[in-house]
């Protein structure tokens, strides 16, 4: 049970800080309340539809369970309203979107171990989990999805679930492992971001060659 509640913390706070990720990129496109909303859900619960849709488990939990509707709209409600004291920080999506990168990570690992998935299905769920709603709520916003980018974003996610998986498997401390996973995938976002960090990049021969 307690392990249970732990999980269902951390997949609120990964809702949480994806749908203010959400809501702002959208207030950014001066769309309207339901627009803002709906893009908001969208970024908070898109990763956790593909994943419950891989895993079979019936209906999605983000529309079965009130709380991650409630925890969405809540998160929506407050960046709009503390829009001005958000938008002081340096880059507020990209933070919040890093936060709920990390958050997700986990806990996608972490429920296709509990489904009895192998290790290789539990990382890549734990990444589909992570980058499906930013994906999303890009598409929706008409923007080149992040990741597509050069960025690194998606690594970052595969880090953070292989963490879970390695955590698990090892029977490391049920109070350290979701936390040290989210961490280190959060710290490779914001660190790679910090000091443009890249991923190499395809690059088309000269015709002339």
């Amino acid at each position: 049970m307690m392990e249970h509640n732990l999980f269902v913390l951390v997949d609120l706070l990964g809702t949480f800080a994806f749908a203010v990720s959400g809501a702002l990129a959208a207030g950014q496109r001066r769309l309207d309340l339901f627009g803002v909303l709906a893009i908001s859900y969208l970024t908070a619960c898109g990763g956790g539809f593909v994943r419950d849709l891989c895993l079979g488990s019936l209906p999605p939990v983000a529309i079965s369970d009130w709380r991650y509707l409630a925890t969405s709209a809540l998160a929506a409600g407050m960046a709009i309203w503390a829009r001005p004291v958000i938008e002081h920080l340096r880059h507020p999506i990209v933070f919040f979107d890093a936060l709920g990168l990390g958050f997700f990570a986990v806990i996608g690992a972490h429920k296709a171990l509990l489904f009895g998935h192998n290790v290789e299905v539990a990382i890549i769920l734990g990444m589909v989990t992570a980058v499906g709603g930013g994906v999303a709520r890009d598409v929706m916003l008409n923007r080149v999805p992040i990741i597509l980018e050069k960025e690194i974003y998606a690594v970052a996610a595969l880090v953070g679930s292989a963490t879970q998986v390695l955590g698990q498997l090892m029977e490391w401390r049920l109070a350290v492992t979701p936390w040290l996973g989210a961490l280190i995938c959060v710290a490779i976002r914001l660190l790679s971001l910090r000091y443009s960090w890249r991923l190499p990049v395809v690059r088309r021969r000269d015709v002339a060659e």
